[in-house]
């Protein structure tokens, strides 16, 4: 499978995805935000556009659904909880099921709710395992949840995030790897691997950003490193009444997150 990373170069630092069956040359685009800029790729490319797929139903995920389908008739797969928030979808799925493109992709649908509750995730296993992982995990930190709910990303997390492959790649909705990564230093100011990383990551571009892994993410991400001594005890100054087990400590790592 051929990974095409767009970024989409807007206030809030939107990626979208293209992934192409190489044997078919069959893609679909995962949240389309700029039309015109997919359009472009896949016409440059000589890809046949058959499916958008959005990971959930807020406006700059969904944006250029309409003007994509327009091009190209291509059909719309979100989770079935975002009926009704999700306009002309063509197909609601859910956890376990699977998303197939041309002759050699296989997508795994996973329900990810914290984020938003009709939040979804795609694992791709084949070659390199892959996760596409919109607005529910992002390089060096955790989505929101301002429509959604901490302790459910916290599950999110625990019972599917962290029990796939080390190797498993990731690729998130916004280019926000720089301030997590300072969010993350803020909590844990030891890290000399997140210390290293964010020298590196800052000589980058959204363009050239590298593409984490979760044996990474482990490494230097906050909503990862939950038993840390360090992370807790500073967690403690300030919740002085916190009970220090793993799902506390993320939702109120959450809560100082969306204050930074």
């Amino acid at each position: 499978m051929l990974v095409k990373r767009l970024y989409m170069n807007n206030p809030l630092r939107n990626y979208s995805y293209i992934l192409v069956c190489e044997a078919t040359q069959i893609a679909a685009v995962i949240d389309p935000f700029d039309a015109e800029l997919i359009l472009s790729t896949v016409k440059e490319n000589g890809w046949q556009l058959e499916k958008i797929i959005n990971t959930h139903e807020h406006f700059d995920h969904i944006q250029g659904n309409e003007a994509v389908v327009e091009a190209t008739q291509a059909k719309i797969i979100a989770h079935e909880n975002a009926k009704g928030s999700i306009p002309n979808v063509d197909q609601f799925v859910n956890a376990g099921d699977t998303i197939t493109l041309g002759s050699s992709v296989t997508l795994q649908v996973l329900d990810t709710p914290g984020h938003t509750f009709a939040h979804l995730c795609l694992f791709c296993e084949q070659e390199t395992p892959r996760l596409f992982c919109g607005d529910t995990l992002f390089n060096a930190g955790a989505g929101n949840c301002y429509t959604g709910n901490a302790n459910a990303l916290y599950k999110t997390f625990s019972e599917q995030l962290f029990k796939l492959p080390p190797n498993t790649e990731i690729y998130p909705g916004h280019d926000y790897i720089t301030n997590n990564l300072e969010f993350s230093l803020d909590r844990e100011p030891d890290n000399q691997f997140s210390t290293e990383l964010l020298q590196q990551v800052s000589a980058q571009t959204p363009q050239t950003r590298m593409v984490t892994t979760l044996e990474i993410e482990g490494k230097m991400n906050a909503f990862f490193r939950l038993d840390n001594s360090q992370i807790i005890s500073k967690l403690v100054e300030k919740f002085p009444d916190i009970d220090p087990s793993e799902e506390e400590v993320f939702v109120h790592l959450r809560k100082l997150r969306d204050q930074w």
